[in-house]
């Protein structure tokens, strides 16, 4: 019983590590004064309510600007409300760049994030190809097992050379951009 809890405890303490870790990577990510405001507008405008907003006063508008007029008020923006249209050009041209701006914040994110699973892939497959290399040194060395070759086990023992996969990729996926050697 005070096994489980003892491995329950180093399990708990390494998963509080982690969260540890990962919590430092967000902060390490830095991010300018900025990038966050970007990032509370791009919040603040992607939700529904903005839609109703924005239909609301474009109504207000051209209800003003057309039937205004019956009541005494100026035309500001008589139809076909040009000005209107120039603000939601301009409007449209502000979303769009705030919208690209926290796309590629994500994708830098994004990227870091590949980065580091890549790095904790490559360290498991050590880990492995050195578990492996011990169990085959284990299965040599006990007088009670049948010594024998297994060479699946010898080629998992070696760990894998990142650049030589990468080159294997690189060499059978032709680039996005360019034709293939077939056309």
């Amino acid at each position: 019983m005070a096994s489980s809890r003892v491995s329950t405890s180093n399990m708990a303490q390494r998963v509080v590590q982690n969260v540890e870790a990962i919590a430092q990577l967000h902060a390490a990510a830095e991010v300018s004064m900025s990038q966050r405001f970007i990032d509370r507008l791009t919040a603040s405008i992607g939700r529904p309510s903005s839609i109703w907003t924005v239909l609301i006063l474009v109504a207000l508008w051209m209800g003003l600007n057309t039937f205004g007029a019956n009541a005494g008020l100026p035309r500001l923006d008589p139809p076909p409300f040009p000005w209107l249209q120039g603000v939601l050009s301009l409007s449209a041209l502000l979303v769009t760049i705030i919208v690209l701006a926290t796309q590629r914040h994500q994708a830098q994110r994004a990227a870091r994030r590949g980065d580091l699973e890549l790095q904790v892939n490559l360290l498991a497959e050590q880990k492995t190809a050195k578990l492996v290399a011990l169990l085959e040194e284990l299965r040599r060395d006990l007088p009670t097992v049948r010594d024998r070759v297994d060479p699946v086990a010898a080629a998992m023992s070696k760990a894998v050379d990142p650049k030589a996969v990468l080159s294997v990729i690189e060499a059978d996926v032709p680039p996005r951009n360019t034709p293939s050697k077939k056309d």
